[in-house]
Parts: C-alpha cells; structure tokens; sequence
C-alpha cells in the first residue's frame, strides 16, 4: 500500500470561531480530534506510513499525533512554512517523503472507501476518486468521457458535469516536477491540466463523504459518527 499526504494546513475560516484556536484536524467530533478518526481508519484500510503537510497551528497537530505510534502507523510532517503554498505546493515540498507514488487525502474529509479496489484500479498517473453528485453537495465539477478518463474543471464547471472529486487521489510524483520549490500552487490546477491532457482517471464511488470544513458538515459528521458507533456496539453484542 503506497503512503498517503494528508493536506492539513487551511485556515478553517468556514468554521471560526472554533479554528481561532485550534486547526480543522483537531476540531471535535463527538469529543475526539477528527483526525483520530481518519488515521484510525487509514491503519484498518493498510495504510503504514503517513505524512501531514502542516501550515495554520499545525505545531499543535504534531503534539496530538505524535510520531503516529498511538494509531498504528508512521507519521511524519511537511510543514509550510513562513508562505503559505497552497495544496499543489505543500504536495512538491513533501515529496521527498513519499516515493514515485502516494495517495492524497484532504484532512477536513473522512471518506468511507475501499483503498484496495483504488490501488488496484491505479493507472501509474493519477487517478481521482468520484462520487454522483448532481449538484447536491457543492457544483458538480466532473465529466466522463471515454475509457474511465475524466475531465476536471472546479473553477469552470459545465452542464455535462454530474459527478464531483470525492477526495481521496493516487498521484504519480512526477506531476509535480514543473511546480518551482516553495511556490504557491493549487493541486486543481494540476488536476485540471492533466484532465486536458486525457491523463486523468476516474473511480466511482457509490457511498458520500463527510467532511468538517463547514459548520453544517461537522454536523452530519458528527450524526454519521454516532449511528457508525452504534452499528459496531450491536455488532459487538450480537455476536459475543
């Protein structure tokens, strides 16, 4: 299983007041850091080694995770630094710390998938995980063309687009080659030029993500939680 970038250096600015003190991966989601929720379910998915690209408060996630022995796992940081970089940006910087593959998720989303059918479905470029969304979450910004290859446009979305990015990527480091050290690049962009360049495959995923970003998504974060928790404590009694 390839090591995953988790992008936990945003400002949270939908969420303030909470994030003036804390950053999105620590907000609480019914009394623990979300980001015990994600690390947790990357060990159960066979993921070993994790790098968090840090930036706003990102000193106070490296007190909470530590060196990722608590979860099962090896972490290690990529800080921003004094400038912010940008997703794409904050990618290059922590390269070195990855190899030629890796996957990348964002670190205010937890999404309920399979790893191993992704890797399994990988093309060796990059590939992005998507979901039918027709507008319900946020504007649909993906559209199927021909041999699972996609086209992505966040900043221009057309009416043939139906599904959106799901956020979970597998990435060759290659991509990131033309990005100069320690400038600001936004990893849509990228996404967006590999997609012109018919490079860009696409892996349905049939069940939503949650994510934290937002005060009325850390709510239907915190409700799928709750029911999750009661599903495995039934389980747990039925077959004592």
């Amino acid at each position: 299983m390839y090591p995953i970038i988790i992008l936990a250096g945003g400002l949270g600015t939908r969420l303030r007041p909470i994030t003036e003190t804390i950053p999105k991966a620590l907000v609480p989601v019914n009394g623990r850091a979300f980001i015990d929720y994600q690390l947790e379910y990357l060990r159960q998915q066979g993921i070993k080694k994790v790098i968090l690209c840090i930036g706003y408060l990102g000193h106070l996630i490296t007190e909470h995770v530590g060196d990722g022995a608590k979860f099962g796992l090896e972490v290690s940081y990529s800080s921003d630094g004094e400038h912010f970089l940008g997703t794409a940006g904050a990618i290059k910087k922590a390269l070195p710390l990855v190899g030629e593959h890796f996957f990348v998720i964002y670190g205010d989303a937890f999404l309920p998938i399979d790893f191993t059918k992704v890797l399994s479905a990988y093309n060796n470029t990059a590939l992005m995980t998507v979901v039918n969304n027709a507008d319900r979450w946020d504007k649909s910004n993906v559209a199927f063309m021909k041999d699972q290859k996609i086209y992505y446009n966040k900043l221009r979305p057309t009416k043939e687009m139906s599904y959106i990015d799901y956020g979970l990527l597998l990435m060759s480091a290659k991509l990131f080659s033309a990005i100069p050290e320690d400038d600001f690049c936004d990893l849509a962009d990228i996404l967006h030029q590999v997609s012109k360049q018919n490079a860009l495959q696409g892996y349905v995923v049939s069940e939503r993500f949650y994510e934290v970003g937002s005060l009325s998504g850390l709510r239907e974060t915190e409700d799928y939680f709750k029911t999750r928790n009661k599903q495995d404590e039934l389980c747990a009694t039925t077959f004592k």
